[in-house]
């Protein structure tokens, strides 16, 4: 799988994805198919130090491009943070966006969804030997860190916890930075992704899940607004992720045997 060079949206807005035959005619008929992930997210969409790519949306993002006929090695990763999902799939950059994208009203607006293909429950990652935040009303009077644009800062902000000290980062990454340093008394998104740090190597025994389930995340794909052919293709292609068993055995590689992930929901998108 090729690793993008950076670049501003406005280098590729004269990108044409389709105009190289994205889904048409056989494999070697065709380009490379841009994809957005989050690079930062062990266990959902993580890049490696040795540059290949790991987690949940990375297997099924990686099935869904080979049921539209490319290969990995036609696949090209790009990095998407959740304040520019929508202004990437607007300007063509990507061709779709699977990257913990949070179904909701607001986004629809923009974008266009397939799936859901999963559902998680925004939860709180602390440090492991801290007693003191056991429910969201606890962080009325604590620091936390989250990430710009993303729901589950919204969430809080609105819901939760109103007087909470709420510091919005760029990344993930840098919030369990922040975590660690002592600098924030709590981290908060979807389950998986806070699962996938907590189990990361070198992080084992250095924090701990509370256990909330403060919302329902439903995880869809990404596509370009109005684009319901696009949309369509990568729902069946969840389908058949589901039916053929692959869509566990992503699960349980990635999440660990441990962890109690939902069913697969039902996909609603486009019908």
């Amino acid at each position: 799988m090729k690793v993008p060079k950076a670049g501003a949206v406005a280098a590729v807005i004269g990108l044409s994805l389709t105009a190289s035959g994205c889904f048409g005619g056989g494999d070697d008929d065709k380009g490379t198919l841009s994809i957005g992930i989050k690079f930062d997210q062990p266990g959902v969409g993580m890049r490696e130090t040795d540059g290949t790519f790991t987690g949940f949306d990375v297997d099924v993002a990686t099935y869904v491009a080979k049921e539209l006929g490319y290969k990995p090695e036609r696949i090209e990763f790009k990095r998407v943070d959740s304040s520019d999902r929508e202004l990437l799939l607007q300007y063509g950059e990507v061709k779709f966006v699977a990257a913990s994208y949070s179904i909701n009203d607001k986004r629809k607006e923009k974008v266009s969804f397939a799936g859901p293909y999963f559902l998680a429950h925004q939860d709180l990652l602390v440090r492991a030997d801290d007693p003191t935040i056991t429910k969201a009303e606890d962080l009325n009077t604590k620091k936390l860190c989250s990430v710009t644009g993303s729901t589950s800062a919204e969430n809080v902000k609105n819901k939760l916890a109103p007087k909470a000290s709420l510091l919005e980062l760029l990344g993930y990454s840098e919030c369990l930075v922040a975590l660690q340093d002592g600098l924030v008394d709590a981290m908060t998104t979807d389950n998986s992704i806070l699962a996938g740090y907590a189990a990361r190597k070198g992080n084992q025994g250095k924090f701990k899940l509370v256990g909330l389930s403060l919302s329902n995340e439903n995880y869809g794909i990404g596509v370009k607004k109005g684009d319901t052919a696009l949309q369509g293709k990568i729902n069946t292609a969840l389908k058949k992720m589901v039916e053929d068993g692959s869509w566990d055995t992503a699960v349980k590689k990635n999440f660990g045997e441990n962890y109690k992930s939902e069913p697969a929901p039902p996909i609603t998108s486009g019908s």
